[in-house]
């Protein structure tokens, strides 16, 4: 009997492998259920994953269509906008040339470089190339200048324009607008190291030293911490300071103790330095002709004379300073003599008011017009350090006389000068009290500086 078993398994094979049970038909309905159920739920965990906040309502799309106008190729490209361009500011190099400069400015245009070199009026760029000074150059990207501002001297600028018939060069008065700035430093080396880091410009530093000069000592009596604030005049020209004017008013606190000024212009337009309450700043005289030195050899009734070697009085002081320093006049008055006179080789003597006489020798050389008879005023240089006479180096020897003897000029009490009239008081206190206003929002606060 042949059997047909390994057929039946064969045939049945298929059938067994792809058979489900009742079981396994439930589990896989349920699998689907689930699934599809789940859709739903993955829906809104992905729009809440997205926007937390969305509402999850049906929201109404709507189809918008618009004619929008596109701009003109040709207009476009033969359009000049301020995108096109841009401006480069330089500061002129002590070593510059024209060439140097131009690269710097990226104008690369050869018509814009040969008129800078030809034209007449735009000659000045090239022959006063002034170091510190400042080019401002508008270009495009192909380097070809559009204009062109050099700042000419404080108060012209020469302006280089491009048209449609070439460049053209003219040089035209600048336009200020003056403002007041408000600044304040904090010494902690020296007053210029701490003015440069306040932004507050050498004229303005130099004005406080003048101010203040007869209360401190700027040479050796600044300590670390003495603060200032300073309210000055200041020109602008586009929005950028141009030049600093003068100060309208200051305080320096030194050692602990504050000294104020405020500047009053008089009806002539004289300016003069008061305390708040009206009383000068400046004594009669100034204690030192000099801005700024050392004292080499000070006032003595006896002492070895360095060159005679013999003892005697040295009846003045003698400050060190580089020949060809400015000597001031420490006061108001008129020159008694002026020319070579033994020892002081060449001297001026002052006569001044009050019986009062100051001299000056040692001079390498005069102001010019200065004689017998001109009337000086306090500060006016009258001449200049040397080493004339007997001298063992360039120094300035000064004496103070009073009633004809001999005074010590550090140590000498200085008559004050005269306060405010009493005609301009009452315009004297209203600024006043401006200006304390505007010191006083810099003292009360850490403001650097408002201008």
């Amino acid at each position: 009997m042949q059997s047909n078993e390994p057929n039946n398994l064969e045939n049945s094979k298929p059938s067994i492998l792809t058979q489900k049970t009742p079981n396994q038909e439930r589990k896989l309905d349920l699998r689907w259920i689930i699934a599809i159920s789940c859709l739903p739920l993955f829906g809104i965990a992905t729009a809440f994953g997205l926007a937390p906040q969305t509402s999850v309502s049906n929201i109404p799309v709507q189809t918008v269509i618009e004619d929008i106008a596109l701009p003109s190729l040709e207009a476009s490209k033969n359009s000049t906008s301020n995108e096109d361009t841009f401006w480069i500011t330089e500061t002129i190099h002590r070593d510059d040339t024209l060439a140097s400069l131009l690269k710097r400015l990226n104008i690369q245009n050869a018509d814009a470089i040969n008129f800078l070199r030809t034209n007449h009026d735009a000659s000045v760029l090239t022959s006063q190339l002034k170091p510190g000074q400042t080019v401002r150059a508008n270009t495009n990207e192909n380097g070809d200048l559009i204009q062109l501002k050099y700042q000419v001297s404080a108060t012209h600028v020469l302006d280089i324009t491009s048209s449609d018939s070439g460049y053209t060069a003219k040089t035209y008065e600048i336009s200020f607008n003056k403002h007041t700035v408000l600044k304040s430093a904090t010494i902690k080396n020296s007053l210029f190291s701490a003015t440069d880091a306040a932004d507050i410009p050498d004229s303005i530093a130099m004005q406080l030293v003048d101010i203040f000069s007869t209360d401190i000592d700027f040479e050796t009596g600044l300590r670390k911490g003495d603060r200032l604030v300073v309210a000055y005049e200041a020109e602008y020209n586009e929005g950028l300071e141009v030049q600093a004017g003068q100060v309208l008013s200051a305080e320096f606190t030194n050692d602990g103790k504050t000294y104020s000024a405020v500047m009053y212009r008089d009806p002539n337009g004289q300016a003069t330095y008061y305390t708040p309450e009206g009383k000068s700043m400046h004594k009669s005289f100034l204690r030192s002709p000099l801005k700024f030195s050392r004292i080499s050899s000070g006032f003595s009734t006896g002492r070895l004379h360095p060159i005679l070697q013999t003892m005697r009085g040295h009846m003045g002081v003698d400050f060190a300073a580089p020949i060809g320093t400015c000597v001031k006049a420490s006061g108001d008055g008129i020159v008694e003599f002026i020319g070579i006179k033994g020892g002081y080789g060449n001297v001026v003597v002052l006569k001044h008011a009050n019986k009062i006489s100051t001299v000056y020798g040692h001079l390498s050389h005069f102001a010019s017009g200065l004689h017998q008879g001109s009337k000086v005023a306090q500060g006016e240089i009258i001449a200049f350090v040397g080493m004339t006479g007997l001298a063992t180096g360039p120094h300035l020897h000064y004496e103070f006389l009073l009633n004809g003897e001999y005074r010590d000029p550090v140590t000498v009490a200085l008559p004050s000068a005269e306060p405010i009239p009493t005609k301009y008081k009452a315009a004297f206190f209203a600024k006043n009290a401006e200006y304390a206003a505007q010191l006083n929002l810099l003292r009360t606060s850490n403001v650097a500086s408002i201008d």
